[in-house]
């Protein structure tokens, strides 16, 4: 059968979205592997349904490129609420999104059409204690914690977003080869459920540079949860003051993170690519 889609990014993060509101897709994590594919499919870094909830105002499920289930994404929250929005599924200027990693907040910024441009998320309070990112690691906070990947020693620090993040700090990101070090960091024995590991420069105490290894696809050009990792990781080493707006620069843009002891906001675009019919 034929499903209609759509092509959503957060500055450069891409899924493939569908509305479940009046019906499941079987077999998501399948479809979402064979969607994927850049080169024989539509591409992507994964699929995201949009999905009823008797909790929330809506449900978003998310798959990564290899098919696992994924608890949150920052990124991908910011376009299901602009799809709710925009679908008609809710009115007005916020909505509430249940998530695996619970009910998160969200604030819309409108364009002149009424079209949701930007999307303001309360990520809820950022999870430090070591075993609970989850890793092998105990200790309220892992913080400089040395780590040898690849022959080379890492400081690293472990932020939990709902999903597990390794924040290590970096002179040039640009510079890495991810690809060979990224793999190392995400399968380490340490991290029993892997983990995302953001490289980061700090440019200043309200900006930092930062690319990112997603377990399960790879480098993606944004990562929402990642940028509030990094931040919350630069206040506890000292290279950010908390309470104060941070602006994230990633490979598909920028998003503005705000951490303090009660939540992390984070604030970012939402944008509709294009929309096509697959089979499924």
């Amino acid at each position: 059968m034929l499903r209609k889609f759509y092509k959503m990014h957060g500055i450069g993060n891409d899924y493939i979205y569908f509305d479940c509101m009046d019906g499941e897709i079987e077999n998501p994590s399948a479809l979402s592997v064979r969607l994927s594919d850049r080169h024989f499919s539509i591409g992507g870094d994964g699929v995201i349904l949009l999905c009823p909830s008797d909790r929330a105002d809506c449900r978003m499920r998310m798959f990564n490129a290899d098919g696992s289930e994924g608890k949150m994404c920052g990124n991908g929250i910011r376009c299901v609420g602009k799809l709710a929005h925009d679908l008609g599924y809710v009115r007005g200027t916020s909505c509430d999104v249940e998530t695996l990693s619970g009910i998160k907040h969200l604030q819309f910024r409108l364009d002149a059409k009424g079209k949701v441009d930007s999307v303001k998320v309360d990520m809820g309070a950022a999870v430090l204690s070591g075993r609970d990112i989850p890793s092998l690691l105990d200790g309220e906070k892992i913080v400089g914690h040395k780590f040898c990947a690849g022959g080379r020693e890492y400081e690293i620090t472990l932020v939990s977003m709902g999903n597990p993040h390794c924040v290590t700090f970096s002179a040039d990101p640009d510079s890495l080869d991810i690809e060979s070090v990224g793999p190392l960091f995400e399968n380490d024995s340490l991290f029993p459920d892997r983990v995302n590991t953001e490289f980061v420069r700090v440019i200043s105490p309200t900006e930092l540079k930062m690319r990112v290894w997603e377990r399960g696809s790879g480098e993606t050009w944004a990562c929402g949860t990642g940028a509030c990792a990094a931040v919350v990781a630069a206040v506890l080493n000292g290279y950010s003051p908390k309470g104060v707006p941070v602006t994230v620069h990633l490979r598909g843009g920028d998003l503005v993170i705000t951490y303090t002891d009660e939540r992390v906001l984070m604030e970012g675009g939402a944008t509709l690519a294009f929309t096509g019919e697959v089979e499924i």
